[in-house]
């Protein structure tokens, strides 16, 4: 069986996510924020004060991935825990002044990335990339 990783859905498309990442990083870090934290602070700026498990079924990373970076983002002052009133075993996650403050740097940063490895693409074709991707996650996450 012959195998060539550049037609290989699985290997360009996580070599372009490293891309991304290592592009996104450049322009976050000066926030104090780094691209682990990126997808939760996303979720968190859209709804705040989830419970762990609300974030662990958004953005598709082990618990343990989670739970680690949901401490390094509490020790940073970026995220804060309550106890969640609705089930004493489990506690919702909230953004701090700090975290909030970030946001439009943060979403300037990410649309600059965007915006520029996409430049190669005319409107039309990055419209029909992001379908494609988008049809390819879900049915990833059905599956």
């Amino acid at each position: 069986m012959d195998f060539e990783k550049e037609n290989s859905a699985g290997y360009l498309v996580n070599h372009m996510a490293r891309l991304f990442a290592k592009e996104l990083q450049r322009h976050i870090v000066p926030l104090g924020i780094v691209v682990g934290q990126f997808p939760i602070l996303l979720e968190l700026w859209v709804k705040d004060g989830v419970s762990q498990k609300d974030l662990l079924a958004k953005i598709d990373v082990e618990q343990a991935t989670l739970a680690n970076t949901l401490n390094r983002m509490e020790r940073d002052g970026l995220i804060k825990r309550t106890k969640n009133p609705a089930d004493a075993r489990a506690q919702l996650i909230w953004l701090t002044d700090k975290s909030s403050a970030l946001r439009d740097n943060a979403y300037d940063s990410a649309q600059t990335v965007n915006a520029e490895a996409l430049q190669v693409l005319s409107v039309s074709e990055q419209a029909q990339f992001m379908d494609y991707m988008r049809k390819v996650i879900a049915n990833m996450r059905s599956g």
